[in-house]
């Protein structure tokens, strides 16, 4: 015991959270360890000390003495086994007690977690009208129990894994049995045993490792766990990570950025009427910056003759082409958008007001950039915010048509949507299309809730998985 002891103290050596209190059981040294702040002090006092104290006199020595321990005297529900320092080390450190016994070469250890979370909170960047108000957060654990409330079946499972050589980041593949791919469930586990980083603060760091490639992800994350049970049921994985509100969906296709769970709670004519209006936000974002420069540099003759007199003669106000001018809105505009992303609370509000006066007011009226201009870039910010989940490559994507309208005026924004779909139509996430079900194209499946909103009678008619959808192939190949 003395070696144990000495060992884990020089471990955590110059850490004030490394708790010891050492015990006499019937004659035999012992000790417990624990780490303050991971652990409950309270369940520790009622479900470990306390019974060592008052046991008396234990039978036998070593591991007799700890096998009568864990039989008779605790009453800690999660005990185990463990003889590895490296396993004790990391278990210390995810919140467990750990109890050695002198002449035993055996370590009893405890779940007693107790560490602080943060409660279920509604998410902030899935804001639902209809639907539920509890949001995940970064508890994995709790994560698992709030899915597992919504789907009271014995097909649901966890599966533990961990990444992270230095942080040994715990995680759990969630998936529902005899729904999911066998072939995507090995292919995932593959991936994440390629995760070579050191440590995993976030979903975000294993996204790099489960995608392909793309201008658009095959990966999704969402924050609701109504939103996980749905993909759940069409057979997909969730991946719930330790320290992260946000849970990993794959496969993840490019048509669920535009569906939110709203569209399956109101009626079908209106979801069908919403999904329609983020399409068109979708291209209006993408396109409409482009199509501005584009016409206005090279192709004037395409504008209707009153529109072009009011933007030649905002034009002719301002020392800057269209070119510039848009690029330094748009420029503004990011900087604007980061600074209250990013700036406290208190003055977001103030970032927002400067803003709004500085570009929106003062720099018309001082001529240098032209309304037409403004109007332009606001419409594409307004756009893009209705699929955030798409802001990302948007922001890109904007830039890129941008510069090439201006160069190469209507054809090089063709050339650029061109460009943009086969990217799309080459890209799979983990062997489905990206695009399916509309590339390869399948009529019943876009027709029931891609293009339109089918009611809930002929969803449950026609319900499919991911297996079934056109063009996936095995992930072996």
């Amino acid at each position: 015991m003395e070696d144990n002891k000495k060992y884990l103290q020089d471990e955590f050596k110059n850490s004030m959270d490394f708790m010891m209190r050492e015990l006499d059981l019937s004659g035999t040294g012992a000790a417990l360890f624990a780490l303050d702040g991971l652990v409950s002090k309270q369940i520790i006092t009622l479900s470990i000390l306390n019974p060592l104290m008052e046991a008396g006199n234990m039978p036998g020595q070593g591991t007799e003495q700890l096998g009568h321990i864990e039989r008779a005297v605790l009453g800690a529900v999660e005990q185990k086994h463990e003889t590895k320092m490296d396993q004790i080390l990391l278990l210390l450190m995810s919140g467990f007690a750990v109890l050695i016994i002198d002449g035993c070469d055996e370590a009893l250890v405890f779940g007693v977690q107790g560490f602080e979370s943060r409660g279920l909170d509604e998410p902030q960047n899935e804001v639902m009208q209809r639907g539920a108000k509890d949001g995940f957060n970064e508890s994995y654990q709790n994560n698992m129990a709030m899915i597992r409330r919504r789907m009271k079946t014995t097909s649901l499972k966890f599966e533990k894994a961990e990444v992270g050589g230095r942080s040994h980041t715990p995680l759990a593949i969630c998936y529902l049995e005899g729904m999911a791919s066998p072939e995507i469930l090995r292919k995932v586990k593959e991936r994440l045993k390629a995760y070579d980083l050191q440590t995993a603060l976030g979903a975000g760091y294993l996204t790099s490792f489960l995608e392909r490639g793309g201008v658009f992800s095959g990966v999704g994350q969402t924050e609701r766990p109504d939103v996980v049970c749905g993909k759940l049921e069409e057979g997909r994985i969730a991946i719930l990570v330790e320290g992260t509100p946000s849970v990993i969906i794959v496969p993840f296709l490019f048509v669920e950025n535009f569906q939110t769970l709203d569209d399956y709670l109101t009626r079908p004519f209106y979801g069908t009427f919403i999904r329609w209006l983020k399409y068109a936000a979708f291209f209006l974002s993408t396109f409409l910056p482009g199509l501005y420069v584009a016409i206005a540099t090279h192709h004037p003759e395409m504008l209707p003759e009153a529109l072009l007199l009011k933007i030649s003669e905002s034009e002719s106000q301002t020392p800057f082409p269209v070119m510039v001018e848009t690029l330094i809105l748009y420029f503004l505009y990011e900087v604007l958008r980061e600074a209250g992303l990013r700036a406290p609370k208190s003055l977001s509000a103030t970032v927002s007001i400067v803003g709004g006066l500085v570009i929106g007011d003062t720099a018309v009226s001082a001529g240098l950039v032209s309304a037409p201009s403004l109007m332009v870039v606001a419409l594409t910010a307004i756009a893009g915010y209705a699929v955030p989940r798409l802001y990302e490559p948007l922001a890109l994507l904007r830039l890129a048509f941008l510069l090439a309208g201006n160069f190469l005026g209507v054809w090089g924004v063709m050339i650029g949507l061109v460009l943009l779909l086969m990217d799309l139509c080459g890209t799979d996430s983990f062997g489905v299309p990206l695009l399916s079900p509309v590339a390869p194209y399948n009529g019943r499946l876009a027709f029931r809730d891609v293009f339109m909103r089918a009611g809930w009678r002929r969803l449950a008619k026609g319900s499919a998985n991911v297996q079934d959808m056109p063009g996936s192939r095995e992930i072996g190949e």
